[in-house]
Formats: structure tokens, sequence, C-alpha cells
């Protein structure tokens, strides 16, 4: 009796998420993202300051997540053969340095050489996915790994906060949140030195050392894994439509709902704390109770719903709002104008009119959020917890850096291929598209994804 009691309350421990563990990584990953969701949404302006076309802020936005694509399975696979503490200890110190150059940045150049630094060093996610995977079980590892995805939602939260407040104490200096984003790395640096603890054990550090770090021969050869590829087909799939919807969503309710960027941010925020709940707890006993495939399928769907829904939002602005005066405002100097011409000069969306408001569209939309942030949140962590229970322990690492770079790649082309269809067939195709994408992944997976 006593070992039958033994042996409930060690599978019981093993069911439960170790906190005090996970937790270093946790506060890490989010104080290195708060460096991050500083910068971003301060980086077309910044830009604008050196006097950057249009072209060359999208291939300044495009360098950190290509340097992404190929840093991430470099740092993943290195995380292997050397342990993950060294390897996020480097790549933060290059993130560091990153911020610096552009606090102290003087032409459009540094720009580049900090977000290209920063993109290579930020794809230290892998590693912290990997440290993860080693101080999980089976049974915990989705909502281990999703947490991660919980300190993404709260930097993207926080951090646009951040950069606000220190741009109004510094009187709209752009160099001031590129050296708070550096304090910010300065203290992950701290944490990372003194907190965190080595979580691959010795025995297992250099097990794949005869293979070389990275070669675009190992990202195909992990195609062709026969119990990963599709998956990692799948999480860069996913990523096309759900970041295509993160980047457009903007410009979308800008042309249905005449919502500026305080109008905007409201949106951002409300699919922010959706993913942080998803996240940061649902998930957990999700996987618990309905297993990585189910939650797969079910996230394919609630997207798939959710982009579907987004893309017939009716065209009806809300009761307040007034075509003139948005126009002015996209027109006028504001807060952060760095240039007497406005930024939004070339902005060619169709405003919606004065006729006709009212509060469905923006309840409409509201809706669709909940099961596209639902489903957005569900997927990454998910697949990312199947790839690393169907691969060996030695090749964790190497296969979530992989994993990483697809997201990397997919978040680099997502913008891309959606600013596309939405120029040629307007806002409402590209969503449609990312739906019906999503639903076909969903025939395929049901198929493809055994129990």
């Amino acid at each position: 009796m006593t070992t039958t009691t033994a042996s409930l309350a060690s599978e019981t421990t093993s069911e439960k998420l170790d906190f005090k563990k996970i937790l270093p990584i946790f506060v890490i990953v989010l104080i290195d993202l708060l460096g991050l969701t500083i910068i971003i949404p301060l980086m077309p302006l910044y830009a604008t300051a050196f006097g950057a076309t249009p072209l060359v802020i999208g291939l300044l936005g495009a360098s950190y997540p290509v340097m992404q694509f190929l840093g991430a399975p470099l740092l993943g696979r290195l995380s292997d053969r050397f342990g993950r503490k060294p390897v996020l200890m480097v790549s933060q110190l290059g993130t560091f340095i990153g911020f610096l150059i552009l606090g102290f940045a003087n032409s459009l150049w540094l720009l580049f050489v900090a977000r290209i630094l920063d993109g290579i060093s930020g794809a230290n996610i892998s590693t912290a996915q990997a440290a993860i995977s080693d101080s999980t079980t089976e049974k915990t590892r989705t909502q281990g790994l999703g947490l991660i995805g919980a300190a993404f939602g709260i930097g993207f939260i926080l951090g646009p906060i951040i950069a606000f407040l220190s741009l109004a104490a510094s009187q709209n200096n752009y160099h001031v949140p590129a050296f708070v984003a550096a304090a910010f790395s300065l203290l992950s640096i701290l944490l990372t030195w003194f907190w965190f603890e080595e979580t691959l054990p010795k025995e297992l550090r250099g097990a794949n050392a005869k293979k070389p770090p990275f070669t675009i021969q190992a990202m195909l050869d992990a195609l062709r894994h026969p119990a990963v590829g599709f998956l990692l087909i799948l999480i860069f799939a996913q990523q096309i439509a759900f970041g295509g919807f993160e980047q457009l969503l903007a410009l979308f309710t800008l042309n249905r709902l005449g919502l500026n960027a305080s109008g905007n941010s409201i949106i951002f925020v409300f699919v922010g704390l959706i993913v942080v709940a998803v996240q940061g707890g649902l998930i957990g006993r999700w996987s618990r109770k309905y297993g990585e495939r189910k939650l797969i399928l079910a996230g394919l769907a609630t997207l798939a719903i959710g982009l579907a829904l987004t893309a017939f939002t009716p065209r009806q602005p809300m009761p307040s709002y007034s075509k003139a005066r948005l126009e002015r405002e996209l027109q006028a100097s504001g807060t952060f104008r760095t240039h007497e011409n406005p930024t939004t000069q070339n902005l060619t969306i169709a405003l919606p009119d004065d006729t006709h408001k009212g509060w469905l569209g923006l309840g409409w939309l509201l809706v669709a959020m909940v099961p596209a942030a639902i489903g957005g949140g569900i997927l990454q962590p998910s697949i990312n917890s199947l790839i690393t229970q169907r691969a060996r322990k030695e090749e964790v690492g190497g296969l979530l850096g992989i994993s990483a770079a697809f997201l990397s790649g997919a978040n680099a082309v997502a913008p891309l291929i959606g600013g596309a269809i939405f120029q040629a067939f307007g806002s409402t195709a590209p969503f449609l598209a990312g739906g019906l994408l999503m639903a076909i992944l969903l025939a395929l997976a049901a198929v493809k994804i055994r129990g």
C-alpha cells in the first residue's frame, strides 16, 4: 500500500510543472524581450530620422528575422554541444552591444549593424526552449514552452508602454529608448550569470560534436525527419498565417473601422492578454487533459475560424469616428514625428466614410480576435512540445533551433506575402487566405499527426 501511494505521488508530481526550475528561464526571456519590444515600435521612425525610404525601412525590418532565421539553428546546436548557459551569456552580450550601437547610432548603416547583431543574438530563444525542455517532463513540457509564449505576450504589452514613457521623459529623443533597452539586456545578463543554473547534464553535451553547427542541409534533413518533418512544415505554415495577421491587423482596422494608433493599441493589448492567458496557464491543463495532437488540431481550427471571421468584419466605424479628423491626424506632425513631412504620406489605405457608423464593426472584430488569439496561442508551444517528445534527447536543442529558424523565416516573409495580397485583392483577401490555409493544414494534420 505504501509503495502504491508513493508511486501515485511520484506520478502526480511528474504531472505538475516545477516553477522553481522554470522561473529563472521565464524571467530572463521576459526581460530580454522587453528590450526587443521597446525598440520594435520605434524602428520605422528612427530610420526615417536618417532619411530612409519606405523600401529601406522594410529591409531594416526584415533584417532582424532573417538573421534570427540563420542564427537560431546555430545557437540551438551549440547549446547541445557546450550547454545552455554559455550560449545564453554570449548571445545576450551580443544583444546588449546591439542596443548600445542603436543608442549611439548617427547614421543609417549603424541601424542595420545593430539590428543584424541583435537578430543573430535574439535567436537564443531556441536555447531557452531547450533549457525548458531539459527542466520538464513530457506531461509538463507544453505548459513550460507555453510560458515562453506568455513572456512574448507580456513583453509586447509592456514594451511599447515603456517606450512611450521613455520618449515622454526625454522629449522624444529616440536614442533614449535604445539605452533603456540596453539596460534591460544588461539585467538579463546579470540574471543569467547569477541565477540561471545549467540544465543540460555534462554527459549529454557534445553528443553531436561531429555534426557541423548548422547547414542548410541540416534544415533539409530535419524536414525529412520521419518523426518531426511535418511538424516543422506545420510551424512554418501556421506562422505565415498568424504572423501575417499580426502584421496587417493595424492596416485592416484602419481600412474597415477607421481606428487610429490609440484604437489599434487597445486591440493589440486585447489579443496579447488572451495569448498570455492561454500560454501562461490554460495550455498546461489542456495539454494534460487532451494531449498535443488534439491541441494542435484545435489550434488550427480556431485560428481558421478567427481569421475567416476577421476577413468578414463589417466596414463600420464607431459613432465617434470622423474621416476628416483621422485624415488630419495621419497627415499632421504627431508626438513621435522626426521630420516635418509625415511618415504616413505614402499610405494608400482607403478610410471608411462617415455614413453608417455604429458598434457592429468593432464588436464583430473583438469576437473574431478570441478564436484567432486562442489558436495562435496554442499552436507554437504544442507543436514544439510534440517535436521534443518525438526527437532523441541529444537532438532536441538542434531541432528546436531549426523550429525557431522556420518561425523567423515565416515572420520575414509573412508581411511581404500578406501585403502583396492586401494591395492586389483588398483587405479581406489576406485574412481569408490565411483561414483557408489553416483549414487545409487541419485536414493534413488530422492524417499526418498520429496519436
